[in-house]
């Protein structure tokens, strides 16, 4: 798992460091908002642990910017600002926890695993792929931030495809997975589905299934 700290007091950063290093984590540092943000184009965290007050800005602004632009990732806000309001605010802006400083390092500990035990179990039930996303739990599909209309049928089809995108999926297993028993099925049932779901999503320049002729269909 890797770990981005955002903190600019050096002995502080160096004590957060070598706390989650010892916890095997993978932990890179920046002192100040630019830095923080050329880190995080460049590469891919699992958590983000980001101080408010920076030398050259707010770390509020800097997650606010984070959020708009996608970044979904948990992120653990320590500060010294210990107010209500300030937690408020925190959490408002998209904090998932608010550590006030000081702060015991069993305690940043437990809230890292628990924010990255979280993820793992979300990103279970949320699937992804080229701007589209499924949301198992909620019962929900979007189209690069558009909510997507399914009926329970077309977003049963969506789920097989986006688990297993990529790979050629024979019209055979497709339709088992969708009805009972593929042989109850219509043959041209599923090309219907197929026709609907691709009306949905797909534009004249923009194509997500690929009909492999004989054999059934593939998530490009």
């Amino acid at each position: 798992m890797k770990i981005l700290v955002v903190e600019d007091h050096a002995t502080l950063a160096g004590f957060i460091r070598r706390a989650l290093i010892e916890q095997a984590y993978s932990v890179s540092v920046a002192i100040n908002c630019e830095m923080a943000a050329d880190l995080l184009a460049e590469e891919k965290f699992d958590l983000v642990v980001l101080d408010i007050g920076l030398p050259d800005g707010s770390g509020l602004g800097l997650l606010r910017a984070w959020r708009e632009a996608g970044f979904n990732e948990p992120v653990l806000i320590l500060s010294a600002r210990d107010a209500v309001d300030d937690r408020i605010i925190g959490l408002d802006v998209g904090a998932d926890v608010y550590l006030a400083k000081p702060f015991q390092v069993d305690e940043l500990l437990a809230n890292v695993r628990a924010l990255l035990r979280r993820r793992a179990i979300a990103r279970k039930t949320v699937l992804t792929h080229r701007g589209l996303t499924l949301d198992l739990a909620a019962h929900t599909a979007m189209l690069n931030g558009a909510a997507l209309e399914l009926t329970a049928r077309e977003f049963a089809l969506l789920e097989i495809f986006l688990q297993n995108a990529g790979r050629i999926l024979t019209r055979t297993f497709i339709s088992e997975k969708i009805w009972q028993s593929h042989e109850d099925v219509d043959t041209n049932l599923l090309d219907v589905y197929m026709s609907r779901l691709r009306t949905r999503i797909e534009t004249p320049d923009d194509k997500y299934f690929r009909t492999v002729r004989g054999v059934g269909y593939q998530l490009q």
